[in-house]
């Protein structure tokens, strides 16, 4: 048994042990999702109802009618049907997006069967050759590997999440601007803007729409790659917050978005979440540099058993 074959199956056991934690973690948000949707859709087809009994041959359209309020009415109940369907359709994106991710995790799951028990009969082996070769040098030497090799897939796994966070990172900041644009716009209305400027304020909010969309996403795979960081309780409570940050956005996204303040509290919202980004991917930066130095003391320590056993 050659020690790269032995270090091999140590990353595979590793490597499963970190997919089954996101793995448990993935279970826990699309059954979370799954049960959100399911509440969406009634509240979807709700909405819908209310606009299609305004539409139709009903009393409550007659009453409307007849007072004289039937298109006030009727945008009224357009506008909560297309909240409730922007809303529903937001969560089954996300429900795809980690059924995608669940699929991947169990194709290299069923790819990595059995490697525990590889690994162990490869170590029992290791141990017999260290045994019978009688140097204390060579263990020395073994323990130093296996270090450094826990060290490095620690590195991989905080340099995954930290793609993911600048990822998330980056579409935060194009909904701040979306926003920053459309209040812009919004101020510009409040004035006497016309027809022009409300185009181009809802042109910016739908790119907002559609980037937390994208933002939730990715928020939601920030967190997945962060299950098995281990970052302090202060930290792990803003984490937990983004899987419903879509939620919190959308929440009365249209009861009225021509009045400035509901984009402001929009931005105040947004920016929040931009700042607890980058106040995680700070902490995950500062472990990283911390791995570094550990890794360079495990090389030195490796170098000076190899040159003390010669």
């Amino acid at each position: 048994m050659n020690d790269l074959t032995l270090k091999q199956l140590w990353q595979q056991v590793a490597e499963k042990t970190n997919l089954e934690i996101k793995y448990k973690e993935l279970c826990a948000q699309h059954s979370s999702v799954e049960t959100r949707l399911k509440q969406l859709e009634k509240t979807r087809r709700a909405e819908q109802a209310d606009v299609d009994r305004l539409e139709g041959r009903s009393l409550a359209a007659f009453f409307y009618q007849v007072i004289g309020r039937m298109d006030e009415k009727l945008d009224q109940e357009r506008q909560e049907a297309y909240a409730a369907r922007v809303k529903y359709d937001a969560a089954a994106r996300e429900l795809a997006s980690i059924d995608a991710d669940l699929g991947r995790c169990r194709a290299v799951l069923s790819r990595l069967e059995g490697c525990e028990r590889r690994y162990q009969e490869a170590l029992a082996e290791k141990v017999r050759e260290l045994k019978a070769a009688r140097g204390p040098a060579a263990q020395e030497l073994m323990e130093c590997e296996t270090r450094i090799e826990g060290i490095r897939l620690q590195k991989k796994e905080l340099q995954e999440a930290i793609e993911a966070g600048e990822t998330a990172l980056q579409t935060a900041g194009e909904v701040l601007d979306s926003l920053d644009s459309a209040e812009g716009w919004s101020t510009w209305d409040v004035m006497g803007g016309g027809l022009g400027v409300d185009l181009a304020k809802y042109s910016s909010l739908d790119e907002a729409q559609e980037q937390v969309e994208r933002l939730q996403v990715e928020l939601r795979r920030f967190k997945t790659e962060l299950a098995d960081v281990e970052i302090n309780a202060d930290l792990r409570v803003a984490v937990d917050g983004f899987t419903r940050f879509a939620d919190y956005f959308f929440d009365n996204l249209f009861t009225d978005w021509a009045v400035l303040d509901h984009i402001q509290q929009a931005q105040q919202q947004a920016a929040d979440t931009h700042k607890q980004i980058k106040r995680v991917l700070s902490r995950l930066r500062w472990m990283n540099n911390e791995l570094d130095a550990q890794l360079e003391d495990e090389h030195e320590k490796r170098e000076q058993i190899a040159l003390n056993a010669e």
